[in-house]
């Protein structure tokens, strides 16, 4: 008994350094966030207990909570996908070429290590009404349009910011394509499959458990989707505001922040972090369940 009780309190000792830091740094914030979500608390004031009026608040009388989820449902939805598919492909092309390709991997790479700031900058410059890629759109005799200064191109916009900075997706589909076993090519070749074929049959179920740490991290980041739509709506134009245009560019991660840190709302800012907390729990439950149907892991 004393030699199982001191085994334990060895391993404790050793834990300790992690248990400490977990429940002071993500453990206690955690379950104060949840108290606040039940208060009314703002930065000059003590919290005060209001139960769900936080809720409530937001599902019945918040207009821009429900855009700020259309939003977020948008980058998920169809720019993550999108994301995922446009490495995929420059990932197959990669694996073709044979002269150049540590060239070619480092340029293609290198969209990635630029801090989101200088992308989101460098992007509203280019996709400025009077920015390059009109010049050029416009001498092609092509439409001009508005992106970030228009609701229904704001998004696009950050689309194409998003499919800019697909190196780090790029770089795990490109390793995983050159770790698909070359005798399932050949026995593939023998049974006559070719082109899409082989594609669809061998290289998509080999290559599926990579597709779906994409897809989920791509999952995640997309309900936390932050920085690049702080830098473009608020760097549009002189008075642009957090949002703008018409809240086109107020995704969930966006909304909480303008709750907590310009409004002083932090009551209600708790509230809206949980239940971006048990969304983004369930969302990852149900791609691990279904994920079950379509991933296949060599051996299991």
């Amino acid at each position: 008994m004393r030699r199982a009780v001191r085994r334990r309190l060895t391993v404790l000792a050793f834990l300790s350094p992690w248990l400490l830091g977990f429940a002071a740094f993500i453990g206690y914030p955690m379950l104060a966030s949840l108290y606040f979500s039940f208060t009314s608390y703002t930065l000059g004031s003590a919290p005060h207990w209001v139960g769900l009026a936080n809720y409530r608040l937001i599902f019945a009388g918040d207009p821009v909570f429900w855009q700020s989820m259309r939003n977020t449902a948008w980058i998920i939805g169809i720019a993550v996908p999108a994301k995922i598919l446009f490495a995929l492909g420059i990932s197959v092309l990669l694996v073709r070429v044979r002269h150049g390709l540590g060239v070619y991997r480092a340029l293609l790479y290198l969209p990635a290590i630029v801090p989101l700031v200088a992308a989101g900058l460098s992007f509203t410059y280019l996709l400025n009404a009077d920015g390059p890629l009109n010049r050029l759109l416009g001498a092609l005799g092509l439409g001009q349009p508005l992106w970030f200064s228009d609701p229904n191109w704001a998004k696009p916009g950050l689309g194409l910011l998003l499919l800019w900075a697909s190196g780090n997706t790029m770089i795990i589909l490109f390793a995983a394509l050159l770790d698909v076993p070359r005798d399932i090519y050949e026995a593939a070749t023998i049974d006559g499959a070719r082109g899409w074929r082989t594609f669809r049959s061998v290289t998509l179920p080999s290559i599926s458990p990579v597709l779906y740490f994409a897809l989920l991290q791509g999952v995640i980041d997309g309900f936390q989707y932050f920085t690049q739509a702080y830098v473009v709506a608020t760097s549009v134009s002189a008075d642009a505001v957090l949002g703008s245009p018409n809240d086109s560019t107020m995704f969930y991660g966006t909304w909480l922040y303008q709750q907590a840190y310009t409004y002083f709302h932090l009551g209600y800012a708790s509230a809206l972090a949980w239940i971006l907390f048990v969304v983004l729990s369930a969302v990852t439950l149900v791609l691990i369940r279904v994920s079950r149907r379509w991933v296949y892991y060599a051996g299991g």
